[in-house]
């Protein structure tokens, strides 16, 4: 075992050990919240300052206490509502808000009963969680978000490419964004902080430019100059934002259905967690989680199975904590297949990681306490 390797496990082992004993007091084993008339919980976020949780529910916003009390919530959304996350520097939710036409835009226009028609269009949501001090708020009606769009997201999911498999719609099989993190440049330990967001890819077998997850980083200390009021009309639909992202960085991970559900920055361990559904290529691992490390410079590599961009910086899969390593294609990740709707560090070896459940009245989810553990096969066990 490399001397760097032991060190990390046994920085774990003592996180752990310090740690378990004042999480089992101070941490609520489950946060429980819905069933509500939605889509599935997309990701959460804490403000630990204020102990409240937010949770996306694909068109809606649900704030609560750490008992999952409703503290307010925001609905009406007639697009996709994805993973979130905490900005501490400006005290606001981030979440990724897609409209397209794919299966999954229309399913929602249905499921909302709406005849709305609208262009593709890609957005960060910016909620102000002061503001959402009541249930019900409509997002259009109150002044309680903002958005940015996303110009690069929009040019790579209406692109249309060559590969060496043919012809296909969607550069690197971009299905819009999901997963949404803060953390350091990659490759930094610390410094300037960027909101990193995730592509959705789509799980297409057939083709070899969808294997990378995508990972956007913005600057988003001068936004305030493209923010606009959410508009859910044709009208409404801006495209004010950045031209593109400060950086662009691919991990190799075989591919995935729909990319990254749930990104998240550790601190602690100086990881990007990234959790997924499991994609269905058979030449891959297929693992439910990855994690990039963050300490380690990107590389300028030719990316595999992708004729139409020369280079790009790609970020490498973290060797540093025990995890399962694919022989045939190097792939390092974990079979652990929950956290794509809900994964949060909460800091000292623990993590929230949602369940989602469904019932006749809608749907919800149990935000359950897990810790850190040393085995490859087990990654995460839930604190009783």
């Amino acid at each position: 075992m490399k001397l760097s390797l032991r060190i990390c496990i046994c920085l774990v082992a003592a996180i752990l050990g310090a740690s378990i004993a004042s999480a089992q007091t101070s941490l609520p084993r489950t946060i429980h919240s819905g069933p509500f008339k939605s889509g599935h919980i997309q990701g959460i976020a804490i403000d630990h300052a204020r102990n409240h949780v937010y949770m996306s529910y694909t068109t809606m916003l649900i704030k609560t206490d750490l008992e999952g009390n409703i503290l307010g919530s925001v609905v009406g959304l007639v697009g996709h509502l994805g993973d979130l996350t905490f900005n501490q520097q400006d005290g606001k939710v981030y979440g990724t808000l897609e409209y397209k036409d794919d299966s999954i835009g229309k399913n929602i226009l249905k499921r909302e009963g709406s005849d709305k028609q609208f262009p593709n269009s890609f957005y960060i949501a910016i909620f102000d969680g002061e503001k959402i001090d009541h249930q019900g708020i409509n997002p259009e009606k109150e002044d309680v978000v903002k958005t940015v769009y996303l110009q690069t997201v929009f040019e790579d999911y209406s692109a249309t490419v060559q590969t060496s498999e043919g012809e296909f719609k969607h550069r690197l099989g971009c299905s819009g964004v999901d997963g949404i993190s803060i953390g350091p440049k990659f490759g930094k330990s610390g410094g300037k902080l960027y909101l990193t967001v995730a592509y959705g890819v789509y799980g297409e077998t057939a083709r070899k430019d969808n294997d990378y997850q995508v990972l956007h980083q913005y600057d988003v200390s001068k936004w305030a100059k493209y923010e606009r009021p959410l508009a859910q009309t044709v009208e409404g639909m801006h495209k004010s934002g950045p031209q593109a992202p400060n950086n662009v960085y691919y991990a190799f991970t075989g591919n995935t259905n729909y990319g990254i559900q749930n990104l998240e920055y550790d601190p602690e361990l100086k990881l990007w967690w990234m959790a997924v559904y499991n994609g269905s290529k058979k030449e891959y691992p297929n693992y439910g989680i990855f994690a990039v490390d963050g300490t380690i410079k990107p590389s300028k590599q030719q990316l595999k199975g992708v004729p139409y961009i020369k280079k790009g910086l790609v970020v490498p899969l973290q060797q540093r904590i025990p995890s399962l390593k694919d022989k045939a294609t190097g792939v390092r990740g974990w079979n652990f297949f929950l956290g794509s709707t809900g994964f949060y560090p909460v800091g000292n070896g623990f993590y929230y990681i949602s369940h989602n459940y469904a019932n006749k009245e809608g749907q919800g989810s149990n935000l359950n306490l897990y810790r850190l553990t040393d085995e490859a096969d087990k990654p995460f066990i839930r604190v009783e």
